[in-house]
């Protein structure tokens, strides 16, 4: 199935006149880091409640399990990503946690509560995201919910701007084992057209892409988690290099931005 996406995501951009110079994956899919399980390369080490709204989210289906992040957008909501909710028959939250295996609240929740985005198509990686409604939490230091930008700011590319993703896992491509704690790196948003001039024409108006320097990077096990601009939920983690994560290429998310009526339309959470 790998070996598919990739092979149509090739031949799409060339029949589209853009022929991109590496291909996207989710990282998830990583071809370069086996496990399914990753983090921040590269990046910080995350202070107790310094990102409140992130959750970790550990997925299960008949055939395996998964990890990603999500963020809080309201007290009975997570947003994550839909390439992370496709196929789970359930998902455990993971609330308030720096350190992964110390939550200060679970929640698990079936799949018949993801509201999954009905145009999303994993070979074209487009309308990557996805609704949890969840059980009521209580907001507090450790755990409380992210704001989503306004409408106004749908006409801004956040382009030269310096955002910042969060998640869990491997600190390298050829990492075996996974961190425990939470960590985070500050990356700069780029034009898609830029990012265009990687990955060709699945760049689309509903994707917002960082650059990747000093191999700081998202990896798999991010996926679904956030991307943060002035305490604002901007990306939604969505795909990296076929490559690696540690490849200095540009990192894809969902442009939260281009979604916001839909979030509204699922949930009722409102910009």
């Amino acid at each position: 199935m790998k070996v598919f996406v990739v092979f149509f995501l090739a031949i799409a951009s060339a029949s589209a006149g853009v022929l991109p110079q590496d291909i996207a994956v989710h990282p998830l899919d990583s071809i370069a880091a086996p496990s399914i399980e990753g983090r921040i390369t590269n990046g910080n080490k995350a202070a107790t409640n310094q990102f409140p709204y992130q959750v970790g989210l550990s997925f299960k289906s008949s055939s395996g399990s998964w990890w990603c992040g999500g963020s809080i957008i309201a007290d009975t909501w997570v947003l994550t990503a839909a390439h992370c909710t496709k196929g789970a028959s359930s998902v455990t939250i993971y609330y308030g946690s720096t350190v992964s295996t110390s939550a200060k609240l679970t929640k698990k929740v079936s799949s018949s509560k993801f509201v999954q985005h009905s145009g999303y198509n994993a070979a074209t990686l487009r309308n990557d995201i996805s609704l949890i409604q969840t059980p009521s939490v209580k907001f507090t230091a450790a755990i409380n919910k992210i704001a989503l930008p306004t409408i106004a700011s749908s006409y801004s590319s956040f382009a030269g701007q310096t955002a910042i993703a969060s998640g869990w896992g491997k600190t390298s491509d050829a990492a075996i084992s996974t961190t425990s704690n939470l960590q985070y790196a500050e990356l700069q948003v780029i034009t898609n057209a830029v990012c265009q001039q990687t990955f060709g024409s699945i760049i689309t108006s509903g994707v917002i892409c960082v650059a990747s320097t000093n191999k700081k990077s998202t990896c798999q096990g991010d996926s679904g988690g956030p991307l943060a601009l002035n305490s604002k939920l901007i990306g939604v983690t969505s795909f990296v290099s076929a490559k690696g994560c540690e490849k200095n290429t540009p990192a894809g998310f969902t442009r939260v931005t281009s979604y916001l009526d839909w979030i509204k339309t699922k949930s009722g959470v409102s910009y």
